[in-house]
């Protein structure tokens, strides 16, 4: 498979436009709006290059998942008018955002690890044993929602009751969002067994549509939502004394940490093996998950979606 070209951003000539790490959007009327999946990375809460293929297989991949969970939950999705473009409902993000754990793992102030290594045994709502394991599963699915950042800021971790003690969402919506997004990371976790992964945990982001349907927004269960392990070098790497082995961007963030940068100032160059290794990744977890193979196309990614788009945009571009 060749690698062809990539996408860092693309001009649609629309007004309203808004960015965010790895898409780029428009509002359009009829109360939605038109997403274009770029090609950027994000490492350490910064922007990192360009990996071939990502943008299509990140809004593929989401695509496919709407359509696998539609008997569980209504989502934005309207149309895909091209691969890296989806045309959206232009749904009220809950103010809340909800990870579901399957795996003691984590090193953030979100993580189950850090509380738990610290003595920790009651969180989130259940009671955690003594005799844990890092990376191994926990008892049950643990949801741990947050508030959703804006501006630039960072989630903030909160308890179940605090979602409905602060007013962010009313007992009878949370308890719903709650089912949910278990029943979703369920069906997840059965997919994700059967193409040789782990799915260790996810973020989930709804919203209410204009009609006050809830609905799954974002993308779903793809190696930027979700942390997938593989399951078949996992019991080794962890007998070892190793972490488990990600599909996902982990190339680069080795790179970047081997090459001594943790996030401040300017990142180092990264030779080219590392973005091309970090592409097939994402192309090799998109046809293990979904059993199609991946067809990227050979027109200029940017000219394509201004040709698939122009019943869209018009003469505006």
């Amino acid at each position: 498979m060749a690698v062809g070209d990539t996408l860092a951003s693309v001009d649609l000539g629309l007004p309203g436009r808004f960015s965010g790490k790895v898409r780029d959007g428009w509002p359009l009327d009829g109360a939605r709006r038109l997403l274009v999946t770029t090609d950027r990375l994000s490492a350490f809460d910064r922007v990192h290059g360009l990996v071939p293929h990502k943008g299509q297989v990140l809004n593929q991949l989401a695509a496919w998942w709407f359509a696998e969970l539609a008997d569980v939950v209504d989502h934005h999705l309207l149309d895909v008018p091209d691969p890296n473009v989806s045309v959206c409902i232009d749904a009220r993000p809950l103010p809340v955002e909800v990870v579901v754990r399957s795996r003691l793992t984590g090193s953030t102030s979100t993580s189950i690890l850090p509380r738990y290594e610290a003595g920790e045994r009651e969180m989130y709502g259940i009671t955690l044993p003594d005799g844990l394991t890092p990376h191994g599963p926990l008892p049950e699915a643990i949801i741990t929602p947050t508030t959703k950042a804006v501006d630039g800021g960072h989630d903030e971790p909160i308890t179940s009751d605090e979602v409905v003690s602060r007013g962010l969402l009313d007992a009878e919506l949370w308890g719903r969002v709650r089912r949910v997004a278990l029943e979703i990371f369920a069906r997840g976790t059965t997919v994700a067994e059967a193409a040789g992964f782990v799915l260790a945990d996810t973020k989930y982001e709804f919203g209410l549509a204009p009609d006050g349907r809830l609905l799954l927004i974002d993308e779903v269960h793809t190696p930027d939502s979700s942390r997938f392990w593989d399951a078949t070098s996992l019991e080794a790497r962890l007998a070892a004394g190793r972490g488990p082995e990600s599909f996902d961007k982990e190339p680069v963030r080795l790179a970047l940490r081997a090459a001594g940068y943790s996030g401040d100032g300017e990142p180092p160059v990264l030779d080219a093996s590392v973005w091309t290794e970090t592409s097939a990744r994402y192309v090799s977890f998109y046809e293990r998950l979904t059993g199609r193979t991946f067809e990227p196309g050979s027109t200029p990614i940017a000219e394509r979606i201004h040709t698939n788009l122009s019943h869209l945009i018009g003469g505006a571009a």
